[in-house]
């Protein structure tokens, strides 16, 4: 068994900040180590709203999920970059609604993976499963996904904060098509993404980079919008995250407008 620690620590990395670690650190988490502390803080020192910009994108992922499950009537959902677990995980929005969904948690980072395992359990009618595969691979993604979900009916695919962690070099664009090739008409992308319209965000994102094991890429909100072509957009459109359908009191709405999100079905 050492062989396989071995590889575990290797890919743990606790000498350079792992973005979610350090996301979790920004959310008021404890799954994080001292070089992920030391990452936040020097964000924060440069852009202090950056934890309420986090809190911001697990806001979207609930009302998002709320309107998949309930509106939409979604049953399966596609989690991508899952983050370390944290209240009101996807399965656990869905399941309230229809105890029935089914969803699959995806992420490459092992610390996520173990934790994932242990404290995301699904009700008994529904069904969670986890999956070790980076967003570069969608046909591994899909391949594994197919092993709990039904690719032949509609599936709500959510990537939050995911994209901007692939280079352009990487093309990001055709990694949302690809994944999206795979499911059927009746689908659903919920997307949320860091623009680059801010500077002091500019400048905090350069710092996190420069001692990171991977880099975060912000983009112009029309390219973050240009991920969700060919997609029927629903009201209100791709906008700033806290203004997708905000719950009464809007408790974000005073905070930098630093990401943008959407919601879309495939035709």
């Amino acid at each position: 068994m050492e062989p396989a620690h071995d590889d575990l620590r290797a890919r743990l990395q606790t000498d350079r900040p792992h973005s979610a670690r350090v996301w979790n650190y920004l959310l008021g988490g404890k799954d994080n180590y001292p070089v992920d502390i030391e990452a936040g803080e020097a964000i924060l020192a440069t852009f202090p709203e950056f934890a309420s910009v986090a809190r911001q994108q697990r806001r979207f992922l609930a009302r998002a999920v709320r309107f998949l499950a309930g509106e939409a009537g979604i049953r399966q959902f596609l989690d991508i970059g899952t983050g370390l677990p944290t209240a009101d995980n996807t399965h656990e929005l869905a399941q309230r609604i229809a105890p029935e969904s089914r969803i699959v948690y995806v992420d490459n980072d092992p610390l996520v993976l173990v934790h994932a395992r242990a404290l995301l359990t699904s009700s008994p009618e529904g069904a969670c499963a986890y999956v070790d595969a980076d967003v570069r691979d969608p046909d591994r993604i899909l391949a594994e996904a197919s092993k709990t979900l039904d690719l032949d009916r509609p599936v709500g695919l959510t990537m939050l904060g995911i994209l901007g962690q692939i280079s352009d070099e990487d093309r990001p664009a055709e990694l949302v098509s690809a994944l999206l090739d795979g499911l059927p008409a009746g689908s659903w992308l919920a997307l949320s993404d860091g623009t680059n319209t801010n500077e002091a965000l500019n400048r905090a994102v350069e710092v996190y980079n420069r001692q990171s094991a991977n880099t975060y890429h912000l983009r112009s909100p029309q390219e973050i919008a240009s991920f969700f072509s060919g997609l029927d957009v629903v009201e209100p459109g791709v906008v700033p995250t806290v203004e997708w359908r905000p719950d009464p009191g809007r408790p974000d709405q005073d905070a930098p407008h630093v990401s943008i999100a959407g919601v879309a079905a495939k035709r």
